[in-house]
């Protein structure tokens, strides 16, 4: 895989290394039965505007095992860099079916994140789906987590004294990711997942757009037109740097 998320400033060492959904839970599962961990980040472009702004971020990226592309405008630049079998794996489509292999393996299962009535929720949905889910922790952090500080070493024993072997974390970037690379260090064998929104649309906190929004690739459009205050700016960001993303990835096929 190459890396075509570079800026004027250097290279983000970022790259989508996910083909796709059965391969990402092909290589978990194989994970979960030799004992080892990983740790899954869902590359979007407002997280490609924050790696540029944040060497902390773009440390902790390119410290996860798993990154996929989650959003079309990635798997188009994926595409026309060259990298053609990179598919759509967005975080919040793969927690049912790595919960159901979870539950296959027999793997402890964790929430962390969100609110405590959102993530109570989601533990009831998943188990509706999967009754054999063993969530064994559920923890929801206090207003202004710091993902390395000492309320994040809490976190990470909690996690560690439930023997939970996966997690997914709901704190949207760069805090779940930042937080995953920061607790995959200290715990190895343990899976980490950033998931952002994902069990708030199991628990109904939050909804996703319609399967035909999403299939003409306008989920964005649906998210941004439900809370614009909130993300006419972001995704004015996200737009601002398609064409320089398009010049880097069409160098990248170049250079291939």
């Amino acid at each position: 895989m190459m890396n075509w998320i570079g800026n004027r400033t250097g290279d983000t060492g970022v790259v989508v290394t996910v083909r796709d959904q059965a391969a990402l839970l092909e290589d978990l599962g194989r994970r979960f039965s030799d004992g080892s961990g990983f740790s899954v980040a869902t590359l979007n472009l407002d997280h490609v505007v924050k790696l540029r702004r944040d060497a902390d971020f773009r440390a902790a990226y390119s410290a996860h095992s798993h990154i996929t592309a989650d959003g079309n405008p990635i798997c188009w630049l994926c595409h026309l860099a060259g990298q053609k079998d990179v598919t759509l794996v967005p975080g919040s489509e793969v927690i049912d079916p790595l919960g159901a292999l979870a539950a296959q393996h027999g793997i402890k299962v964790g929430l962390f994140g969100s609110q405590e009535p959102s993530l109570q929720a989601a533990a009831q949905g998943l188990k509706r789906a999967h009754p054999q889910i063993d969530i064994a922790m559920i923890r929801a952090p206090g207003m202004g987590f710091d993902p390395e500080g000492t309320e994040a070493d809490a976190a990470i024993a909690a996690i560690a004294q439930s023997g939970v072997r996966l997690v997914f974390i709901a704190l949207g970037a760069p805090k779940q990711e930042k937080f995953a690379a920061y607790a995959q260090d200290v715990l190895p064998q343990v899976g980490f997942v950033s998931i952002g929104a994902g069990l708030d649309f199991i628990s109904g906190q939050q909804t996703r757009a319609p399967s035909w929004v999403r299939a003409i690739a306008a989920e964005w459009l649906w998210r941004m037109l439900g809370n614009p205050r909130r993300l006419v700016g972001r995704y004015a960001s996200c737009i601002a740097i398609l064409p320089s993303l398009t010049w880097s990835a069409v160098r990248a096929r170049i250079q291939r």
